[in-house]
C-alpha cells in the first residue's frame, strides 16, 4: 500500500470510528456508569472486535449475502431486537442509590460479538474493504483492519475518557438515570439509517 493511499485509509477510518454511533454512545455510557478501568474489557472489545471483524468480510463473507439475500433481512432483524435490548439495558442501568451502576460493563467478548450486529459496523466494514481493500487479497485486508486497530484505540479511549468526566456531573442519581435514558434513546434513533435503506 502507498503512503499515499495509507494516509486516506486513516482518515477514512478515524471519521468512522469517531463520529458518534452504537459503539461510541456505549462506550460514553460506560464511562458515565463503571469509569475507565472497569469499562476496559468493552474498550478493548469494540477496539479489536471490529478490526477482527473486517478480516471475514474482507475475505469473502460478503459473497454469502450476495448468494443469500434473505441473509440481509436476518442481520436486520437480530440487529435491531439486540440493540433495543441494549437501549433498555442502558436506560436501566442506573440504581436508586447514590447513582451506583447496577449492571456490569460489556465484556470484552460480548463487545467483540456486538460488532457482528452494529450496522453502523457493516457499513463502515464494507465501505472500507470496497474503497482500500477491492483485491480482497489477504495484505490488502490486513493493512485496512491493522489501521482500525490503530484509529480504534484512539475513538474507544475518547468516548470513554468523555463518559467518565461526565460521571462528575451526574453523581446525582436523578442526573444519572437521565442520561442513560438519553443514550438509550439515542441509539434507538441509531437506528433510523437502517430503515431509510430499506
Amino acid at each position: 500500500m502507498t503512503y499515499e493511499l495509507f494516509i486516506a485509509l486513516a482518515g477514512f477510518a478515524f471519521g468512522t470510528v469517531i463520529t458518534p454511533g452504537p459503539n461510541n454512545l456505549m462506550l460514553m455510557t460506560s464511562g458515565a456508569n463503571f469509569g475507565f478501568k472497569r469499562s476496559l474489557p468493552h474498550i478493548l472489545g469494540v477496539g479489536l472486535g471490529f478490526p477482527l471483524m473486517i478480516l471475514p468480510v474482507g475475505l469473502g463473507v460478503m459473497q454469502l449475502f450476495d448468494l443469500f439475500p434473505a441473509l440481509n433481512w436476518i442481520l436486520t432483524i437480530l440487529s435491531v431486537v439486540y440493540m433495543l435490548w441494549l437501549a433498555w439495558k442502558i436506560a436501566h442501568a442506573a440504581a436508586p442509590k447514590q447513582g451506583e451502576a447496577n449492571g456490569k460493563p460489556l465484556t470484552f467478548l460480548q463487545a467483540c460479538a456486538f460488532q457482528w450486529v452494529n450496522p453502523k459496523a457493516w457499513a463502515m466494514a464494507l465501505g472500507a474493504v470496497t474503497l482500500y481493500a477491492a483485491s480482497r487479497d489477504l495484505q490488502a485486508v490486513l493493512w485496512v483492519s491493522g489501521t482500525y486497530v490503530m484509529m480504534g484505540c484512539i475513538s474507544t479511549t475518547t468516548w470513554t475518557v468523555l463518559g467518565q468526566q461526565l460521571r462528575r456531573i451526574l453523581t446525582n442519581p436523578q442526573r444519572l438515570r437521565a442520561f442513560n435514558w438519553s443514550m438509550a434513546a439515542l441509539l434507538v434513533c441509531s437506528l433510523y439509517p437502517v430503515f431509510l435503506n430499506r
